[in-house]
């Protein structure tokens, strides 16, 4: 009988002491899940890329964001690229100002900005030409992807 208590005393001990060990560790940071926004409209059909922006600039806040652009949507990001409008959002050169200053990556296909006869230097400033391997790592979490 007395062995018994012997070993649920020192179970105890055991189970106190981790349970300290664990009380010590700091708290990890809850991992963001994150938003592609897939364009490929520009002025062929405004509604549909000022649609994409919007989006990314209010979820920009909450989880990370990327947008990419392809076939129509790569003049929207050209300099000197007409400055789209459609009530009730905002102007195309308004939504990428925005997200840009939020941090968020935007990235042009370059077949695509090829095709359109481009370079990487017609870009806007902080426009970069898409790369494979950001599409995956600009966030930890899940990735919801909405296509316009």
């Amino acid at each position: 009988m007395i062995k018994v208590w012997k070993i649920i005393v020192l179970l105890m001990l055991v189970a106190g002491v981790l349970a300290c060990q664990q009380g010590g560790q700091q708290p990890t940071a809850p991992v963001k899940d994150g938003l592609f926004v897939h364009l490929s409209h520009g002025s062929d059909n405004p509604h549909r890329l000022l649609m994409g922006l919007m989006l990314a600039t209010k979820m920009a806040d909450s989880v990370d964001v990327i947008v990419f652009a392809d076939i129509e949507a790569v003049h929207a990001f050209l300099k000197g690229a007409e400055d789209l409008t459609m009530a009730p959002f905002e102007s195309s050169q308004t939504a990428i100002a925005g997200l840009l200053a939020k941090g968020v990556t935007i990235m042009v296909c370059p077949g695509c900005l090829e095709a359109a006869g481009k370079t990487p230097g017609d870009l806007m400033d902080g426009v970069q030409v898409a790369q494979a391997d950001k599409f995956f790592g600009f966030t930890e979490g899940r990735i919801l992807s909405l296509d316009y």
